[in-house]
Formats: structure tokens, sequence, C-alpha cells
């Protein structure tokens, strides 16, 4: 049975171009990158180019790039040394955030006694940067704003620069989960005045284990893994130069053909919002999703007018891969903290939530595949239904 794709925001496949890339890395230049000796230099050039690569692309300058394992490991080294070593003593989030940063937050909570606010989203799963204005006006101890650039479930995105800057006004450091942006959007950040970003490769093509952090130089942010002086003594450990030199493809091959893929998975987008609106009677789309501004098209967040927990395994059972939230929340018995904050109590109880997302791979075909599945599953739904009240 040919197998439909359609959780690109829990990983992307890997590029053809980016596996050979890797190889040729591993046959050739096995080297440790710190060795002195030309096998060790070898290694190193290949991740000083990819680290000024992107510089490039972020406009910044490369040693602001720390390469790490990936968007959980950046966000809780950024969070953590934040409040370890630049004396942060309130965090400003929001309950959107992925677990990575809210566990991360909690932690330093619980361990470092560090205040909490959250910026209660509003059932669009819009933040109010007026009340984060509100917040940072609030008080004078030392504080760090960490919201998401585009929540990965609903796909909303939040206006950066404006973020950025309101919290420069207030002397506040600006921490920003990027992961589901980084390579699909055009990001300044000499213009865009966020302190620290995060970036995990598998969600462009690239490889799985192989990230960076954006650390602003100015900040002073310090490492929390100790060791050698590897990533500008930020990220102790040797590096995954094949996975480096993976990311270095992926981002490469973005960045060539952004309009490009851009183009084809809004198209890819709009006709999955016709089709499922045609043929699922009932069907809603969550956040902004369903629309073209401030929502990302990678992903569209959807609402089935009935409860079916098992929808996960019924469709995958007919070939096709989808998901009913963030991948790291997958095995959990109860819905996401961001479902939780944009459906209703009926609708928790009542409907059922489906991430469909993209990637510029993904064929109409692929659309179509998935409404037939979902008509199939929906009737079974009704005529069980039907004989259950009959009864």
């Amino acid at each position: 049975m040919d197998k439909v794709y359609l959780d690109n925001a829990a990983t992307t496949p890997l590029a053809e171009e980016v596996i050979d890339a890797m190889v040729g890395t591993m046959k050739m230049n096995f080297g440790n990158p710190s060795s002195t000796h030309s096998f060790g230099q070898e290694a190193k050039i290949l991740i000083e180019n990819v680290r000024r690569q992107v510089a490039d692309y972020l406009h910044v300058t490369p040693a602001e790039i720390i390469f790490t394992s990936c968007g959980t490991e950046s966000n809780n080294m950024i969070i953590k040394s934040s409040v370890e070593h630049l004396g942060v003593e309130r965090i400003i989030s929001s309950p959107l955030e992925h677990k990575c940063v809210s566990e991360s937050i909690l932690d330093m909570k619980s361990r470092k006694g560090v205040e909490v606010n959250y910026i209660r989203p509003n059932e669009k799963g819009d933040i109010d940067l007026t009340k984060l204005e509100e917040l940072l006006k609030a008080s004078d101890k030392k504080t760090l704003v960490s919201l998401m650039h585009a929540n990965n479930e609903i796909g909303n995105i939040i206006n950066l620069k404006q973020v950025a800057q309101l919290c420069k006004e207030h002397h506040a450091l600006f921490h920003s989960d990027t992961v589901q942006t980084m390579a699909h959007m055009n990001l300044d950040f000499s213009d865009i005045p966020v302190d620290f970003a995060s970036c995990s490769a598998h969600k462009f093509h690239g490889p799985k284990g192989a990230g960076f952090a954006f650390i602003r130089k100015a900040t002073g942010l310090k490492g929390i893994i100790t060791g050698g002086p590897q990533e500008r003594s930020l990220r102790a450990g040797t590096e995954n130069v094949s996975g480096i030199v993976g990311l270095g493809k992926a981002l490469e091959l973005s960045l060539n053909h952004m309009d490009e893929y851009t183009n084809h998975m809004q198209d890819i987008k709009d006709y999955a919002i016709e089709r499922l609106s045609a043929e699922i009677e009932g069907i809603k789309f969550n956040g902004r999703s369903a629309e073209k501004e401030n929502s990302l098209y990678t992903v569209l967040s959807a609402l089935l007018p009935y409860k079916n927990p098992l929808i996960g395994l019924q469709l995958d059972m007919k070939g096709i891969a989808i998901s009913q939230g963030s991948a790291c929340s997958s095995g959990a018995s109860k819905p996401s903290m961001v479902m939780m904050m944009v459906l209703s109590e009926d609708e928790m109880d009542h409907c059922t939530p489906l991430r469909i997302s993209f990637s510029h791979m993904t064929t109409k075909a692929d659309i179509d595949r998935l409404v037939n599945a979902l008509k199939e599953i929906s009737s079974d739904y009704t005529i069980e239904k039907t004989n259950v009240e009959h009864r």
C-alpha cells in the first residue's frame, strides 16, 4: 500500500541531496574537529563553512551560531543559562509553548524560584501584546520573555519584530522558539532584535540530531554542558560533523527554493481547506490555521465534529500518517495544552482535533486520500452513533 505522509511538523523526510552530503562526509571527513592534524582541521572547516552559511541567512555573526543536537537542547540551554548565568528572576511566556520550553520554565521555577507569568491566548490562539507590555512594566526584576514564532499545532505566527522591540524598550531579554519557521521564512536578526532563537534541521528535510541556537553575543550567555571548548565553550562535546553538514545542505536547498516551496505548500493547504470544508460536514479549523495572514503555510489544524480518539490509528491503518497534536505530546492521554487553550469545553468533549502538516513533497492526491479516508471513518462513526442512540 502506498503511504501518505502528512506529519511534516513532527519531522520531514531527508532530502536526497542531504543524504549524499552526509554520506560523503562520513566517508571522507571522519576526523575529530578538535584535532590539530589535517583530518581534524578538514572536519573543522566543514563546520565553520556551515556556521557562516547560517549566519549569512540570519544576518548575524558566525560567533553567534552555536550548533546543538536539536531545538529542544537549544531551548533548554537558553532558558536555563539565562537564569543560571544572566540573573533572570522572572520569565514571561504563554501556555502555547512547546513542551521543551514550558518544562524548562517550570524547572527554573521549581529549582531556582523564578517568577513565571503567563499570557493567556484568546480563542484564536493570539497573544495579547498589550498584556505583554503591562507585564513588562509591572516589575523591575530581570526578565526573559519566551514566545514561539509560529505555533507547532495551530500555526499562529506572532509579530517577531514587534515583540522583540517591546522587550528591548523594557530591558527584557527575548527568546523565541523558531523551530517551525527557521528555513521556512526569511529571518533578519540584524533588523529583528531577538536575543535568542532555536533550530532543528529535521523540520526542513535535514537530519535529526542536528540543530543550532542563535545567541546574541552581547547577552553574555554561558553554556550548561561543560567539558571541552567546542562551540565557543557554550556547548562542550565532539561536534556531529555529518549532521551539521546535512543541516547546511538542507538550509541551502530551502533558501534556494523558498518561493517555490512556499507557493506549493500554500496551494496544497488551500486545497486541503477547500476539500475538507466541502466533504466533511461540520468541520472547523483551529486558531488561525485556515487564514493566510499570521498563519504558517505548513500547518493546518482541523476539528472533526465527533469524538474519535482512535482517528490517528484508523488513518494509519489506511496508510495515512497524521497527528492529533504535537509529536512530543502524542503519547499523552489528555489533550495538549494548545488544544485546551483554543477549544471550548463542549468541543473538547465532543470533537476530535487533527494536525495536517505539509512539505514541498505533499501532493493534492495525498489530500484526496486523506479526505476520502475521513469520509469513510465519519460514515462508520455516524452509523455507530445512530445505533447507540437507537438502543
